[in-house]
């Protein structure tokens, strides 16, 4: 970011490392430039052709050896471009950075300008080359309104103005040449390469260069003075320090941050919030910090520069880990082909519409059209935490500058030699204000009125003298803003320039705007500490398995931080930049720390002296940064007291009578006096050479502790992820076998992301169980597995979009999906009589139970997602069909029937596309058949609203004669999201599909009749019920009568179901599944003891306390779970090892349940029963001697007794029994109703003596158990308690 690393170890501190200049090279003449995209039909004048680097001092630098090929592509990245003097003229300022393997940068700064052709040879080619022009193309001699500068190789988007009005008749003004009455003009760049981004010390150096060449007298000293100096006696200022050395003109002052600060940034933050508006501006950020593809477009290169620049210094302490390329030159378009995440420049072309550009890509895409202060943004990314306030914040600082933090206009700048005229002239400064109010009502830019428009908005509404005032400031390039003066800020204090005041402005405004963020990251991660995991003894071992080894508690990290941040925060620590920060955290054990981390370690010591955070840890309250005044207080103070001052430019020992002065021409320099640097006699080099010396001898010292550097370097490329060893292309080399080469490395580096990302899904779903085989961190919460999947989608959309013959749609898989579903539908057509494919799915559906199974496939899958009028986009139709096709466990077996078809695949993608690379194609298929292990309900969690087709089935016990019923069944089924409602079944057909909204994970099925005709009794099996979307069965056993005098009388049941196992044959391919949520993992399932109870078994009265114990402890265990963790609480009570279930097993324990007269007794029997004895007893007065809590008890279970009996349900013993444990473990009462029907004379009656219940150590430890329960609140699900009248 900072560039601090660039200038690490060996690297002596210079300012400047290279002078360049770039232009026409007269000996080789004009070349087309084939790369920038030739264009015949362009006038000569429009087209590019090839610069060169015409010189550069010194030779070579040992420490930065000099790229030509990329220096010479990004001082010029359009190439050289003509002018005639009909043009404007106006130079341009641009920057530009080169990343080494090494992730160092070095920064490249370039003042183009414009030279008169003097070479004939040159105004003669293009003369002719104008003649053939016209005599191709005639038409293109009519006047056109778009002047020439639109070819400009630098056309910023500020001066392309309409063509002076005088001078549109003639042929120049029409893109034309005529050198008999014309002058020809080309661009021409210096500039300076320096190790640190000091933008405005060598702006102000080459515009004074500049200013130089085409002054009227010549400069005070030959011009190899000015360069001499710069390159060898101007040094980098030290951390903390001013720094004054001397342009042609006017000195220069740069300062650098000190160790406890920011890392330096140059370029103008303030310029990046008026281009894009703060809201914009966040938006992007929160981008960047997910790493996202990000494209910056503007017609300026020194906009790209300052936006890419900002956002990536903004991220402080964290650092962009991917390609970072912010002016891409035309000959490397191929690169925004990269399946990784990138943060790059595109130059817009004058005129070209954004819908015209075809990008590879946009499923993860964050488009900004910086001219037009716009930003396209990816689908369904979580939100920056605390947004408002944060932004909230940033304006009041931005106010403070006097700058509008909607943003939307270039910002004021203070006039220099080579500022460029004030912005687009307009030929109706009447209508500006109109054109402003409708921008506002139409709210077209994501509502960012530029700031200068605003101004406008706010001077002319209604006032003609101000229309022409603003009309004529516009000519003049004066803006309103300017017009207001800007006050504040001490103006022209101490003596200095405008210009300085302007530099200092920017640099306060700078560093307060980075303090704003960085003091969210130190909120954010003040105890990020805690959850590093240190468990490597040494450096070599943990480079050596940094793959295998967790680094950082993700879970508790997560469970420690406000609900409000989780979103955002489960995202952003899957981040490469976040794992690299954990990785230089650790490794700072045994070497220096990464500069950046000691700066924000130092900030969180800071902070935890002032403020004890303990009690604010979990509160998700906005802090405000609190260190504002004295960040600016800090430059103010550097800039007031210079600390250095270089040495002046001096006459050097030069050949006389050569690089003789001419107005506007740029000399010959003189490269010997260049080649070489001054003897070491001056103090700063010499001061340097000590501090060499020393950091050599401490370099050799360490090197004996820790390993071998080069080793170290290689484990260090190794140990970090994908898409570093890809951060910068080399520009340098573009042959086929390096693309190839690139590609090839994309393509492993995907199927290494594919790997990492599919066994942490694993790892975080499979729990428990998986950290006991050693992998690491245990527990998952639902957000979390959300980010993960929605990570997965993210890269097989990189996968899908690597290599592309021609991108169709926004998502390169679902556009797949529809070429193969075309191909399909038409072959269906084709065949559509064929018996073959029906045969297999005959016999798989009478080998399953009442179900008829679904086939798996792609297309049916397709048509669900289709018919989901809910997802509008086509990014948003491949995530669901990801995710459906991952809870069907068919992703695999999905993609790889897709990619089955390969005449499809050779037609869409390229040779080189990862999904025509056969070997890695098939691993990754592999890696992604290892999720079918574990179950997710992505798809029926996610998409809540949709519309889903549901088939019951009801199967009735056959051998038994009364199989068949008169009466008119109905069925329930409600799930964790809501109940179908009340199903009429037809009689005898015992199969039903209806459509309802998603109920989610199903739960219960009440099911009933309504006892009419001769045959109404009814024995049931079970009802099956599937979700025909997902194809998940769940499987509600009854085993029970449904009718009056039969069983205990219930004319309708509440079932509970769980998730039925798949058969084998329909289950090919898919794998299992994970143990169910209710039990432990690890252990194998418990043998229902209640299931046993109805089949003449009697359990002990161990076994009975035993499976009580266990019933509460599952309710205990599933509210201690996160809230997205738990199952069904349904089942932990009334399912088969329920709390229900085992309480009837204690109040069956001794029960005389004899027929008496040939009628079943129940356990209800004897509550109601005790009840009745209670209200008599009531009657009689007997219960006034008791205690007052006492008589309350009684009274709530009458209560409770009379409610139950008294609702229109027909539900029978069992089910009025199971309703009062439900309603007792809700409202805590259990536990007071237990010594009532224990002390009551009924319980001698209908209870042996050795009844558990008539023990009253016994229940007296049953009280204590269920005691337990008291602590949780127990909801009851609707189907349980309907019709319940309290």
């Amino acid at each position: 970011m900072s560039g601090t690393n660039a200038t690490s170890g060996a690297a002596p501190c210079r300012f400047a490392h290279y002078f360049v200049i770039c232009g026409i090279d007269t000996e080789t003449g004009l070349e087309p430039d084939e790369l920038a995209g030739e264009n015949f039909e362009q006038s000569p004048l429009k087209r590019t052709f090839k610069s060169k680097v015409l010189a550069h001092y010194p030779e070579n630098v040992e420490w930065n050896p000099f790229d030509q090929d990329a220096v010479n592509m990004l001082c010029m990245p359009k190439g050289l471009s003509f002018r005639t003097q009909a043009d404007s003229r106006e130079p341009q300022f641009h920057s530009f950075l080169i990343t080494r393997e090494d992730g160092s940068r070095t920064y490249g700064f370039v003042h183009t300008f414009y030279e008169e052709v003097t070479s004939p040879q040159i105004c003669s080619a293009m003369q002719t080359l104008y003649q053939m022009h016209q005599a191709e193309n005639p038409s293109s001699a009519t006047p056109s309104s778009s002047s020439s500068s639109s070819m400009d190789s630098l056309a910023s988007s500020l001066d392309e103005a309409d063509p002076p009005s005088s001078s549109s008749c003639r042929s120049a003004a029409c893109g034309g040449y005529d050198a008999s009455r014309d002058t020809l003009y080309v661009s021409k760049a210096l500039c300076l390469i320096t190790p640190m981004p000091f933008m405005h010390g060598c702006r102000r150096f080459l515009s004074q260069m500049h200013r130089a060449v085409t002054a009227a007298s010549p400069p005070p000293l030959p011009l190899e003075s000015y360069v001499h100096n710069i390159l060898y006696e101007v040094p980098l200022p030290p951390p903390g320090r001013s720094l004054k050395f001397h342009g042609v003109y006017e000195p220069i002052v740069c300062q650098r941050p000190g160790p406890g600060e920011l890392p330096l940034a140059d370029f103008p933050l303030g310029q990046t919030f008026t281009l894009l508006g703060i809201e914009n501006l966040v938006q992007l950020f929160n981008c960047t910090l997910l790493e996202m593809q990000i494209l910056l477009y503007s017609q300026d290169y020194q906009r790209l520069m300052t936006v890419a620049e900002g956002i990536t210094t903004l991220l402080f302490p964290f650092q962009w880990q991917h390609v970072y390329v912010p002016i891409l030159p035309a000959s490397l378009l191929h690169f925004l082909d990269a399946p990784v995440p990138y943060l790059m420049g595109l130059q817009s072309k004058e005129g070209t519409d954004r819908s015209k550009l075809e990008l590879p890509q946009e499923a993860n895409l964050c488009f900004v059209d910086i001219d037009n202060h716009c930003i396209e943004l990816p689908e369904d990314f979580p939100q920056f935490p605390n947004k408002p306030e944060f932004i909230q914040e940033l304006s009041e600082v931005l106010l403070r500058y006097g700058i509008s933090p909607v943003g939307g206009a270039p910002p004021t700048s203070v006039p220099t030699t080579t500022t460029t005229p004030g912005s687009v002239s307009t030929r109706h400064p009447g209508l500006k204000s109109q054109q402003a109010l409708r921008e506002l009502e139409d709210d077209g830019r994501n509502g960012n009125l530029g700031g200068e428009q605003l101004a406008v908005l706010e001077l002319l509404q209604g006032n003609t003298t101000l229309e022409r005032l603003q009309a004529l400031a516009k000519r003049t390039g004066v803006r309103v803003e300017a017009l207001r003066g800007v006050g504040g800020e001490g103006e022209g204090q101490g003596g200095r320039t405008a210009v300085e005041e302007e530099e200092l402005r920017n640099a306060k405004l700078n560093v307060q705007l980075r303090e704003v963020f960085a003091s969210r990251f130190t909120t954010m991660f003040a105890d990020y500490e805690a959850f590093v995991i240190q468990s490597a003894p040494d450096l070599e071992s943990w480079l050596t398995n940094r793959e295998q080894m967790h680094n950082f508690d993700k879970a508790s990290f997560l469970s420690d931080q406000p609900e409000p941040y989780l979103p955002f925060l489960s995202h952003f620590i899957e981040t490469q930049m976040f794992a690299t920060f954990i990785d230089n955290k650790i490794m700072s054990q045994w070497e220096e720390k990464e500069p950046l981390l000691r700066v924000f370690d130092g900030r969180i010591d800071k902070a935890r002296l002032y403020n004890v955070r303990a009690p604010s840890l979990r509160s998700s309250n906005y802090q405000r940064c609190t260190v504002l005044k004295e960040s600016a207080q800090a430059i103010e103070q550097r800039m007031m007291k210079i600390d250095h001052t270089a040495i002046h430019p001096h006459l050097l020992d030069m050949k006389i009578g050569q690089g003789k002065y001419e107005q506007g021409f740029f000399p010959k320099l003189q490269s010997d006096v260049l080649s070489v640097g001054p003897t070491n006699n001056n103090r700063w080099s010499n001061r340097t050479a000590t501090a060499q010396r020393r950091k050599d001898r401490h370099r050799q010292q360490t090197e004996h502790l820790t390993l071998d550097n080069d080793l170290k370097e290689k484990y260090m490329q190794e140990a970090r992820s994908l898409g570093k060893n890809l951060r910068q292309p080399k520009l340098s080399d573009l042959s086929p076998a390096v693309i190839a080469q690139t590609n090839w490395k994309f393509v492993e580096g995907l199927l290494k992301e594919c790997r990492m990302k599919t066994k942490r899904m694993l790892v975080e779903k499979m729990g428990r169980e998986a950290v006991e085989l050693g992998h690491g961190e245990a527990n998952i919460t639902g957000l979390e597995e959300n980010t993960l999947i929605a990570s997965l989608c993210d890269l097989l959309e990189r996968i899908w979009s690597h290599g592309l013959q021609v991108k169709q749609g926004k998502s390169a898989l679902w556009s797949h999906l529809l070429h193969y579903q075309a191909r399909e539908e038409k072959l269906e057509q084709q065949q559509a009589e064929s018996p073959v494919s029906n045969g297999p799915e005959r016999r798989k559906s009478e080998s399953s139970i009442g179900m008829p199974s679904l086939r798996a496939s792609v297309i049916q899958d397709m048509r669900h997602i289709q018919s989901m009028g809910e997802i509008k986009t086509d990014v948003g139709r491949a995530r669901a069909w990801i995710r459906l096709s991952l809870e069907k466990k068919l992703l695999s077996q999905h993609l790889k029937q897709l990619l089955s078809r390969q005449a499809l695949t050779k037609k869409l993608y390229k040779r080189y596309a990862f999904l025509r690379c056969e070997e890695e194609k098939e691993q990754f298929l592999f890696h992604l058949l290892s999720l079918n292990t574990v179950d997710y309900f992505c798809f029926t969690s996610v998409f809540t609203t949709i519309m889903i087709p549901y088939r019951a089935v009801i199967i009735p016990i056959k051998k038994l004669s009364n199989a068949m019923t008169t009466s008119n069944p109905w069925v329930c089924v409600s799930g964790e999201l809501g109940d179908s409602g009340v199903r009429q079944i037809t009689k005898n057909i015992l199969e039903m599909t209806f459509d309802c909204q998603n109920l989610g994970k199903l739960t219960t099925v009440q099911l009933g009749h309504d006892n009419s005709g001769l045959l109404a009794k009814w024995l049931v099996d079970c009802v099956m019920v599937r979700n025909e979307i997902t194809g998940h069965t769940y499987k509600f056993p009854c085993g029970r009568w449904l009718g009056k005098g039969v069983d205990d009388g219930s004319l309708e049941r509440v079932l509970i179901g769980e998730l039925a196992l798949p058969n084998a044959d329909e289950d090919f391919g898919r794998g299992c599944r994970t143990p169910d949520m209710q039990h432990s993992p690890g252990q194998t399932r418990r043998v229902s003891i209640t299931s046993m109870g109805g089949r003449g078994y009697k359990p002990t009265s161990a076994q009975i306390q035993e499976a009580i114990g266990e019933a509460v402890n599952s309710i205990c265990k599933h509210f201690h779970k996160p809230e997205k963790e738990r199952g069904s609480l349904t089942i932990l009570l009334c399912g088969e090892v329920g709390l229900v279930g085992a309480l009837e097993l204690f109040f069956h324990n001794g029960f005389k349940s004899a027929r008496l007269f040939q009628k079943t007794v129940f356990v209800w029997d004897f509550v109601e029963k005790a009840v009745a004895y209670m209200e008599s007893a009531d009657q009689m007065g007997d219960m006034q001697e008791t205690a007052e809590p006492m008589g309350l008890t009684c009274v709530s279970l009458c209560h409770y007794v009379s409610a139950i009996n008294s609702s229109p349900r027909n539900i029978g013993k069992d089910g009025k029994f199971q309703l009062l444990v439900c309603l007792g473990a809700r409202d805590r009462l259990l536990i007071q109703w237990l010594p009532l029907l224990v002390e009551c004379p009924v319980i001698q009656r209908m209870y042996e003596e050795s009844a558990l219940l008539r023990d009253r150590t016994t229940v007296n430890a049953l009280i204590a158990v269920l005691q337990t329960l008291h602590d949780f609140p127990i909801t009851l699900e609707a189907s349980l308690v309907k019709g319940i009248d309290l």
